[in-house]
């Protein structure tokens, strides 16, 4: 398959568009023909590199990621070849205290796609099942692509943490950016008033 992938960390230039291998599913794995990805900040800060954080090199990149299901491992249930698909990024084990407890971004073996193992920045992405979501036809590759990471973010901020309700105000700064935009969106939804901010008129304009 083709990939973008760097073997060393850096600036845009050590980003290499190359061939990379086939990964191939195991039990409880889907792979997925990737159609859409995204850009987050922790692509870039995984490329710069962070202190005290080592990563496998060379690597793949790219959190979020929908396309088509290519191929079921064994014992998958629920998902089909030919389906469309998005993902759920975080990957958690199900079992902890903390999974049980429905904080599954503080599972004890917690780990992200695209940080941790190799991401959707390829033509295929293997990924456990339990994170692979369906979508609707209505729901464009690109949009779905643009959600996971973003939206899961706001809402565990603003609903799991935060506890808004109907009719609060919400003041949503940086709104101009992906978790911004969830955010207001997530507001709205909940019935709250949005007050938003962003860092120039053009973003707050949009």
């Amino acid at each position: 398959m083709k990939a973008v992938r760097f073997h060393e960390h850096g600036g845009p230039e050590v980003l290499r568009y190359e061939d990379a291998p086939d990964p191939k599913p195991g039990p409880g794995e889907v792979l997925i023909a990737v159609k859409a990805t995204s850009i987050n900040h922790i692509d870039i800060f995984l490329r710069r590199g962070m202190p005290g954080v080592k990563i496998p090199l060379p690597k793949i990149a790219g959190c979020d990621a929908s396309g088509i299901v290519r191929e079921v491992g064994a014992d998958v249930r629920g998902l089909s070849v030919g389906q469309r698909v998005t993902i759920n990024p975080g990957i958690s084990c199900g079992h902890c205290e903390f999974c049980a407890a429905g904080f599954g971004s503080q599972c004890t073996t917690y780990t992200m796609v695209g940080e941790h193992i190799d991401g959707a920045y390829a033509e295929l992405l293997k990924v456990p099942a339990h994170i692979v979501l369906p979508i609707p036809d209505s729901l464009s590759f690109e949009q779905a692509a643009a959600a996971p990471l973003v939206f899961l973010t706001a809402w565990s901020m603003m609903v799991s943490k935060g506890n808004i309700r109907p009719g609060e105000d919400v003041l949503i700064l940086g709104a101009g950016a992906g978790v911004g935009t969830a955010a207001i969106q997530i507001a709205k939804m909940v019935g709250c008033r949005v007050i938003a901010t962003a860092s120039s008129d053009d973003k707050l304009e949009r």
